[in-house]
C-alpha cells in the first residue's frame, strides 16, 4: 500500500499573466506514484486525485470542455460558482458535482475565502499521452498537449 499526508505534498501555484485566472494545487496521485507521462496504464493510474485551493477573486480557468476526460468534484470549503451550459450554479461545503467529456465548465471562487474542492478525473491529460485536449467555447481556441503540464495554445479554421 502506498500512503501520503496532504502535509508532505508540495502545494504547485498557477497564475495567468494578467492574473485573472489562479490556483494552487496538490497532486494526490502524483505523490502516490503516479507517472503522468508513462503510457503503462498500471503506472499512469486510472484517474488523477487532486485537492485544489481558488483564491478569493479568480477563475480556474477560462470556460472550456475536454474531449477525452470526465471530472469529479467534492467542494471541502468556501464558495465556488460553477458555470456550465445552463448558466452559473453556487456551491458550497459538501457539494459534489460532475462533468463528462465536451461538457463545457467553469470554476471560480464565488466567496471572501479560498475555494478548496477534489478533483478527481479519469484519463488524466498531461503531456498529450492520453489524447485529450481542451476546447474553450468563448475564444474558439483549443489546448493541446505538448509536454509534461505543458500546453500549446492553438486557434484553428475550419476546412474540406
Amino acid at each position: 500500500m502506498r500512503k501520503v499526508n496532504l502535509k508532505e505534498i508540495p502545494e504547485r501555484e498557477r497564475k495567468s499573466p494578467k492574473g485573472k485566472f489562479g490556483r494552487a494545487s496538490k497532486n494526490i496521485s502524483v505523490a502516490l506514484g503516479r507517472e503522468p507521462e508513462s503510457l503503462d496504464l498500471s503506472k499512469r493510474h486510472p484517474f488523477d486525485l487532486a485537492l485544489v485551493r481558488i483564491p478569493k477573486g479568480k477563475l480556474l480557468c477560462p470556460y472550456h470542455s475536454h474531449s477525452a476526460e470526465s471530472e469529479l468534484y467534492l467542494v471541502v470549503s468556501g464558495r465556488g460558482s460553477i458555470r456550465d451550459k445552463d448558466g452559473i450554479t453556487e456551491v458550497g461545503p459538501g457539494d459534489a458535482f460532475f462533468f463528462q467529456p465536451g461538457e463545457a465548465h467553469q470554476i471560480a471562487n464565488a466567496g471572501s475565502e479560498d475555494f478548496v474542492y477534489y478533483v478527481i478525473a479519469d484519463n488524466p491529460r498531461s503531456g498529450g499521452a492520453t489524447g485529450d485536449s481542451c476546447y474553450y467555447p468563448d475564444s474558439g481556441k483549443w489546448a493541446v498537449g505538448k509536454e509534461e503540464n505543458e500546453e500549446v495554445m492553438v486557434k484553428g479554421t475550419e476546412t474540406d
